[in-house]
């Protein structure tokens, strides 16, 4: 029997809402249907205890990070909880150490931010929310920072733009993994329409 690959979710303190469930709610609507895909996701965080998000909401991990099995993809979120981050030598060092092991590492919002910080964006396309831009190319000055795009893909790294963004980039995950008629499949069973109303 082939072993699950398992999508990891990070969640910490004052992390954007969004940037999480969205991507959550793609990709798990896709493993618990499918589960002959051979995919799993969780939600991961340093402690077991209910994290605090931006605007309040109160969310619980699966898993904390020690006990945490290997990752096929890292989910890095943002919000302002990634202020702190972009600062902390064992955070980044981290991240670095996710970049040796994990085969495709996806960010959401400013949570390229951190990447940027850990120096995974040096020479590479990508992108983050429009208020933000500024701060990533400022981070990491050789990288290509794409505004104008919602998600960019650069094989190994994904990184997304702003909060919905996050929904658009996970369904293109299921498109990676998992092929085009599942994700439309997933983007049909969640009521995804990227049109917006206004």
């Amino acid at each position: 029997m082939t072993s699950v690959k398992t999508i990891g979710i990070l969640l910490f303190e004052n992390v954007e809402e969004l940037d999480a469930v969205g991507p959550w709610e793609v990709l798990s609507y896709w493993t618990r249907n499918h589960p002959e895909d051979g995919y799993e996701v969780r939600m991961l965080a340093a402690d077991p205890g209910p994290v605090t998000c931006a605007k309040g909401l109160r969310m619980l991990p699966d898993t904390v990070l020690a006990q945490a099995p290997p990752l096929e993809v890292l989910v890095y979120p943002g919000g302002r909880g990634t202020r702190p981050r972009l600062a902390d030598p064992a955070e980044l060092a981290w991240v670095r150490a996710q970049r040796e092991t994990v085969p495709l590492m996806t960010s959401v919002c400013t949570g390229s931010l951190v990447y940027a910080a850990a120096g995974l964006l040096a020479g590479r396309p990508a992108t983050t929310h429009w208020g933000s831009l500024d701060l990533l190319a400022e981070l990491e000055p050789t990288a290509d920072v794409r505004g104008d795009d919602r998600f960019v893909d650069d094989g190994d790294l994904i990184t997304a733009s702003g909060v919905s963004a996050g929904i658009d980039m996970a369904l293109h995950l299921v498109d990676r993994l998992a092929g085009r008629d599942r994700a439309v499949e997933v983007r049909r069973g969640i009521q995804y329409d990227p049109q917006p109303p206004i």
